[in-house]
């Protein structure tokens, strides 16, 4: 598969829930059940099967890590000064902002094959098990902040969080999960992307973006240009290994996670503006991370 059709299976599923909440029998009260799902199970177990099942290597992937690290809280710090553009709808920026930094991991871990295998595949899963935190912290605290939740409160019944912490743990002490239970785990972990999709298609309103035009176009920009150059300029300066540049590119430049949208809806934020950047995040992907592994190629 070429490409710039790597995402394109996830842009139809979008569309696929899209057209089955307006034009059949699985409307809005269907995709709400289903958006809790994802966000209180299936993307969890995803994320804690994926960090558990794949070698972290940290001693040899140390300035990797760095470069990880320093990216997202790039991105973060992009996104949050954004809020002090005059014109900025305060509950925009709080459900928008995580889109800014955050990364759709199982399309990393799926392109991590693709590129390098099995080594790539633990690259990037030392990458998501420090920076899955991190996005996940940054991401509630404007949202908890704007619907006056409790910041401490979010942060510890998150389920993203815990599960990446979780796995992370396992990790490091070897934890070995019985076949039937690491192959039932899996399996569910397997629902995850394409529900979570189809959850997004299913909230979306185009229209939304129209209530802030320039702070969805600044947003998608940190997303798909910043933090892409911030990450070719950390592989470089930390003068990596081809490989671990070219993941590192990958990672900088991936669309946004599609469970921003159903973390926005939890916390009381505007779902239909985050599913719309969710959505043009991820055809600007399609064309995006394809051209910045090219452009690699010519350093």
């Amino acid at each position: 598969m070429p490409d710039v059709y790597l995402l394109l299976p996830d842009f139809l599923l979008i569309l696929c829930g899209f057209l089955l909440c307006r034009y059949s029998g699985l409307d809005r009260p269907v995709w709400e059940a289903a958006e809790r799902l994802v966000y209180y199970l299936l993307f969890p177990v995803l994320l804690f099967n994926s960090i558990l099942r794949t070698p972290l290597q940290p001693g040899a992937t140390a300035d990797l890590a760095l470069g990880g690290v320093l990216s997202c809280l790039a991105g973060v710090l992009l996104a949050y000064s954004l809020r002090a553009l005059p014109g900025v709808d305060a509950r925009l920026h709080a459900s928008g902002a995580q889109t800014a930094f955050r990364f759709n991991s199982f399309i990393a871990l799926a392109l991590a094959e693709r590129l390098h295998g099995a080594q790539g595949v633990a690259w990037v899963a030392l990458l998501i098990a420090l920076c899955v935190p991190i996005c996940n912290i940054a991401a509630v605290w404007p949202l908890a902040r704007h619907g006056g939740h409790g910041y401490v409160r979010e942060l510890a019944r998150n389920p993203l969080i815990l599960a990446t912490l979780a796995g992370l743990t396992g990790n490091l002490l070897g934890l070995k999960l019985p076949e039937p239970a690491a192959l039932t785990l899996h399996r569910i972990g397997l629902a995850a992307l394409p529900l979570g999709l189809m959850a997004v298609g299913a909230g979306l309103r185009f229209g939304a973006l129209r209530d802030a035009p320039r702070l969805a176009a600044a947003l998608l920009g940190i997303r798909h240009l910043a933090l892409p150059l911030v990450g070719l300029g950390l592989a470089l300066a930390l003068q990596l290994p081809a490989p671990q540049r070219a993941t590192l590119l990958m990672f900088t430049a991936l669309p946004t996670a599609s469970s921003a949208y159903v973390l926005a809806v939890r916390m009381g934020g505007n779902g239909p503006f985050v599913a719309g950047l969710v959505t043009l995040s991820t055809l600007l992907g399609m064309l995006s991370l394809p051209l910045w592994l090219v452009v690699l190629r010519f350093l």
